[in-house]
């Protein structure tokens, strides 16, 4: 794809230009001659925002792969403004932090942040790419709680400075709208297609920045982990590949991706917009309906507004039966060519450097807090994984006794809250990390390196959020849930000035643990970036952390760091962990639920 292209006429920008030059920043490419106006958004660092890398995703674009942004030559980016965010549910974030109100179909634009003056410095800097989570269905490259600051002054405090970009991409059915009338044109998976050409774009045009466009290392957590996951994996390894490691949080494949759950959730969206009539729209076949060239073209005439509205509503109603995730990439013999477990077993990847985790109680945040008997754990399971047979099940919930887990009860918490709550983090987070890890460290062995992998797995074992569920969402008793760490990896800890964000009841208290690991982490992610370590001496990294397969025998599942918590430190995965919130059986459970019958029952 290229992006250096210069095309004639009027161009849109994501806002006017001011009638005024602002002194600083301002970075000039004279290899493309375009030139980029920011900001400064706090001492030292320097911003440029809405940066467009593709063309409005409205009309006939709508539903159909991204086109790359051709500005005219000597345009000059006015990148002072964030740009519109994609369209998504508005008003009701589940991070009540930070709210998206400006969505728009026009919104394939990037941010980009730096240590301030890096223009004409010698040396160029590894770039942090991050791609936000939000289960496809919300998020922005534009939200308070992943302002860049925080992240980019610790890197520059160890020595080991960084850039940073964070992308828009499509969401929901706008963006993984499945249908087999989109197959043939490549129209599947846009979304994830979105995040390759802002991808591209960073590889082509990230060096004017200061920024090396060979030390790019992407990221993201939740849904966003599973984008990079699927990133890694595009066109099965067959097209070069515009970065250079990655890093998967909380996410790594995702159960359901191999299932009908997009095609019936676009069915679904368009029974309820309308574009079935009389009785064809109560006696409908997903598997017919989506055959159906005339269903597209009804949604793609649509109003942003009225599609979207639906859509919401459509989400909505799933949203019992589902951890959240309605719309999932897809198999397109494409984007994705075939099963992703099947691209992961046959090492159809590039080989790269990798760091892949989860929280210790990731699950948490997704188990229904009523579940108290194991009838219930038996029920949630199969309702959440409803392929699993009979055998299956039955081994599973044997994998996971009722003995192994305690009550919370001043948190009104069962002893099988907590089954069902492992059940599903190791599902959907733990052992497909594993899967991952081990497939990436074979891949370096089939290429006879003798040195440790650079693979890295591990689990995070403190939080700031607990409270913060609490007093916004009114839950209690989460342990260390889903997206903890990212409270310290963007090291704005000490950036909020012991204010509560905003949020009634919320009591924001950090220990000096946490001020502590608000410095390690970011550092840790600068330090992979730097050097594919995330554990380097004298740059308070997180320490000690070495590689998962630390010899060139890989039969086990890899070592996985423990942070925080008070149990810092490499940890086996055979059992042998080096603290007891460690009983989980990691080996023995994920050797099942990793084996391909199960993988298969599981659908990824």
């Amino acid at each position: 794809m290229h992006f250096s292209r210069c095309s004639l006429g009027l161009v849109l920008t994501s806002a006017l230009l001011p009638s005024v030059i602002f002194a600083a920043p301002y970075v000039q490419d004279r290899k493309h001659n375009l030139s980029y106006q920011g900001i400064t958004s706090s001492p030292g660092i320097e911003q440029f925002l809405g940066i467009p890398y593709g063309v409005s995703t409205a009309g006939s674009n709508r539903f159909a792969p991204p086109q790359p942004f051709s500005p005219p030559c000597g345009h000059v980016f006015n990148a002072t403004v964030a740009g519109h965010s994609c369209p998504q549910n508005v008003g009701t974030p589940s991070d009540p932090e930070s709210p998206v109100t400006d969505i728009d179909e026009d919104c394939l634009n990037l941010n980009v942040a730096r240590p301030a003056g890096r223009a004409g410095r010698e040396g160029l800097l590894p770039v942090l790419v991050w791609i936000y989570g939000g289960g496809l269905n919300t998020g922005s490259a534009s939200t308070a709680d992943t302002t860049p600051d925080g992240l980019i002054r610790q890197s520059v405090e160890s020595g080991l400075p960084v850039l940073y970009v964070a992308l828009n991409y499509r969401l929901n059915i706008f963006g993984f709208a499945t249908s087999e009338a989109l197959r043939g044109s490549k129209s599947l998976n846009n979304g994830l297609r979105d995040q390759r050409l802002a991808l591209e774009w960073v590889r082509e045009n990230i060096e004017a920045f200061g920024g090396d466009p060979n030390k790019i290392t992407i990221f993201g957590e939740s849904s966003g982990g599973l984008s990079v996951g699927v990133q890694v994996l595009a066109y099965g390894g067959s097209k070069p590949v515009p970065f250079h490691s990655a890093i998967m949080q909380s996410t790594a494949l995702e159960a359901g991706m191999a299932s009908d759950i997009s095609f019936n959730s676009t069915a679904g969206v368009a029974v309820m917009a309308g574009c079935l009539n009389g009785s064809a729209a109560s006696n409908f076949t997903p598997g017919s309906l989506s055959q159906d060239p005339a269903v597209i073209s009804c949604l793609r005439s649509l109003p942003m507004e009225t599609l979207l509205n639906v859509s919401n509503i459509f989400i909505a109603g799933e949203s019992a039966t589902t951890d959240g995730d309605i719309f999932l990439p897809t198999v397109d013999q494409d984007f994705i060519p075939s099963l992703a477990s099947d691209l992961v077993s046959s090492g159809k990847f590039p080989k790269m450097p990798l760091i892949i985790g989860w929280e210790e109680n990731d699950g948490t945040l997704f188990t229904d807090p009523t579940i108290s008997t194991p009838v219930n754990t038996k029920a949630f399971v199969t309702l959440y994984f409803p392929y699993l047979t009979s055998s299956s099940l039955s081994t599973l919930l044997d994998l996971y006794p009722s003995t192994d887990f305690e009550a919370n009860v001043a948190a009104s918490r069962s002893a099988e809250f907590y089954r069902s709550a492992e059940i599903m983090r190791d599902i959907l987070f733990v052992c497909p990390s594993l899967l991952f890890g081990k497939a990436m460290a074979e891949k370096y062995a089939a290429s006879d390196d003798c040195a440790a992998p650079p693979v890295y797995l591990f689990a995070s074992n403190q939080t700031l959020i607990a409270n913060f569920y609490a007093a916004a969402l009114g839950l209690t008793g989460l342990g260390v849930p889903h997206g903890s760490e990212l409270s310290y990896l963007w090291g704005n800890i000490s950036l909020s000035n012991g204010t509560n964000f905003g949020i009634p009841g919320y009591t924001f208290a950090p220990t000096a643990e946490d001020y502590e690991l608000e410095k390690q982490m970011p550092r840790s992610w600068a330090g992979f970036a730097w050097m594919d370590n995330p554990s380097l001496e004298g740059k308070g990294t997180l320490p000690d952390w070495t590689s998962a397969y630390p010899n060139v025998n890989r039969d086990s599942n890899g070592d996985v760091y423990v942070i925080a918590g008070g149990h810092q430190g490499m940890a086996g995965s055979e059992g042998q962990y080096n603290s007891d919130i460690f009983h989980e059986k990691i080996a023995e459970r994920c050797a099942f639920l990793n084996s391909p019958v199960v993988i298969g029952q599981l659908k990824y």
